[in-house]
């Protein structure tokens, strides 16, 4: 299934527009990651763990979202726009939310 940002596929006309699809996932942080990060962004450097735990939260909804307009009948999402939020007491949880239109692409 073609995923993709822009509202034209190059070389594919849209034969029909389905409605709009989402997927949201929602991710708490744990202690020990979180005390990890602290000291690094003391020292410096990158958060390779929450680095990790976000790409596996944008996998994750964008796969809900594929998985959404598979179900209408899609072939294709056109003009995906990706989120994320900071949610809970002392932001504690991370939110990626994907939306976009499914389409039929010839």
């Amino acid at each position: 299934m073609l995923v993709t940002t822009t509202a034209v596929v190059e070389g594919r006309a849209v034969r029909d527009y389905l409605g709009i699809v989402t997927g949201e996932v929602i991710v708490g942080a744990n202690l020990f990651r979180d005390i990890f990060a602290s000291i690094t962004d003391l020292v410096g450097g990158r958060s390779g763990k929450y680095e990790e735990v976000l790409a596996r939260a944008r996998k994750e909804a964008l796969a809900e979202m594929r998985q959404e307009a598979l179900s209408l009948g899609g072939n294709g999402v056109i003009g995906v726009d990706i989120d994320y939020e900071v949610l809970g007491q002392n932001g504690s949880m991370l939110m990626v939310s994907v939306s976009g239109t499914a389409v039929v692409l010839d």
